[in-house]
C-alpha cells in the first residue's frame, strides 16, 4: 500500500511525534510505504489534505488521535466526488475512539489493521451551520458533553481518560438543562429540556465511553442518544454507566436513529465534534451514506 500519512506530533502529549518515525519504518518494512507530512498547527491537516487530495492522493493515514482524522476527514470533504478516498488510522494519541467499534484498543492493534489492509464503507455526516459546513464520522454532542470536551481541551487534555474525568466533576458544578430545538427526519421539532444529546456515526466517545452501544458505521443513519434532564447528583451516579454503554437502558434516556435532523437554535452553541469544541449554530445534519473507506 501507498500513501500519505498525515502526523500531528502534538498528539498524546507530544508522543506522537517522538513515536512516528519508527512507526513509519516499522510499516515500510511491511511494505506500506507513506509519505509523511507533519503539522505545526490546528487545522493545517486540512489543508494539507486539501491540496494532497488535488494533487491526485487517494489513501491517507492519520497519525495522532481522533482529531487529526477529523481535520483528514475536512479535507476530503466536500471534495470527494465519484473518487472515494481511503482512511487509515495509527492510534499515537489520546482519544482513538473511532477506531474502538473495530476492536482496535491499542497501537499494536492499529498497525495490525493497517498491514492488513482491508478496507470496509464507512458513512460520513454533513453538518451544516450559520456561516459553512463541516463533516465528521464519530458524533457530535451538544449539552453537558460540549461542556466537558470544552474543559477537557482546555485544562485537563494531556490528563487522557483521567483528564476527561476530572472535566465531568468539575462540569457537574454548573449544571444546566438547556432547550435545543431539532427535528428527525422531518418530524416534528423536540423542545423538551436535556442533559445532553449525542448524533453518533460510531459507537465510542472520550476514549473508552460507548455513548451509542449500537451504532453502525455503515448503516446509513445516526444514533440519537438523548439524556433528558437529570439531577446532578442522579447524573453523578449514572455516568459510569456509560463505559458498559448501560446508560441506554436508564428510563432518562432514548435512544432513536435518523438520517437527517433539522435544528431550530436562537445563536451560537457549544458543539463538540470529534473531540473539538466549535461556538456555532448548527442548521442541519445528514447523513452521506459508505462516502468513505476506512481501512480497519
Amino acid at each position: 500500500m501507498k500513501g500519505i500519512a498525515i502526523i500531528n506530533p502534538a498528539a498524546g502529549g507530544g508522543r506522537c511525534g517522538e513515536r512516528a518515525p519508527k512507526a513509519l519504518a516499522k510499516l515500510e518494512r511491511e511494505g506500506i510505504q507513506l509519505r509523511p507530512y507533519y503539522t505545526s498547527r490546528p487545522g493545517e491537516a486540512t489543508e494539507m489534505t486539501q491540496q494532497l487530495w488535488a494533487d491526485g492522493e487517494r489513501v491517507f493515514v492519520a497519525i495522532g488521535g481522533d482529531g487529526t482524522g477529523y481535520e483528514i476527514i475536512n479535507g476530503l470533504f466536500p471534495k470527494v466526488g465519484s473518487d472515494r478516498a481511503s482512511l487509515g488510522f495509527l492510534t499515537l494519541g489520546t482519544g482513538n475512539s473511532f477506531v474502538r467499534d473495530k476492536g482496535i484498543h491499542s497501537t499494536e492493534q492499529a498497525f495490525t489493521s493497517l498491514i492488513r489492509g482491508q478496507t470496509q464503507p464507512c458513512d460520513v455526516v454533513r453538518l451544516e451551520y450559520v456561516g459553512g459546513v463541516l463533516h465528521y464520522i464519530n458524533l457530535l454532542s451538544i449539552g453537558f458533553s460540549a461542556r466537558v470536551a470544552s474543559l477537557t481541551n482546555q485544562r485537563f487534555k494531556p490528563l487522557g481518560d483521567a483528564g476527561y474525568a476530572l472535566a465531568v466533576v468539575a462540569s457537574l458544578i454548573r449544571h444546566q438543562h438547556p432547550v435545543h430545538p431539532y427535528a428527525a427526519d422531518s418530524n416534528s421539532m423536540d423542545l423538551r429540556p436535556h442533559t445532553l444529546i449525542s448524533f453518533s456515526n460510531s459507537r465510542f466517545t472520550g476514549g473508552k465511553m460507548m455513548m451509542a452501544p449500537t451504532a453502525d458505521i455503515a448503516d446509513g443513519r445516526l444514533d440519537i442518544i438523548r439524556i433528558n434532564a437529570i439531577s446532578r447528583n442522579r447524573l453523578l451516579r449514572a455516568f459510569p454507566k456509560i463505559y458498559r454503554g448501560k446508560h441506554v437502558d436508564l428510563p432518562v434516556v432514548e435512544s432513536t436513529q435518523a438520517q437527517t435532523v433539522d435544528f431550530n437554535l436562537d445563536g451560537p452553541i457549544d458543539v463538540m465534534v470529534d473531540g473539538e469544541v466549535h461556538h456555532i449554530q448548527p442548521t442541519r445534519l445528514e447523513v452521506l451514506p459508505n462516502a468513505l473507506e476506512v481501512i480497519l
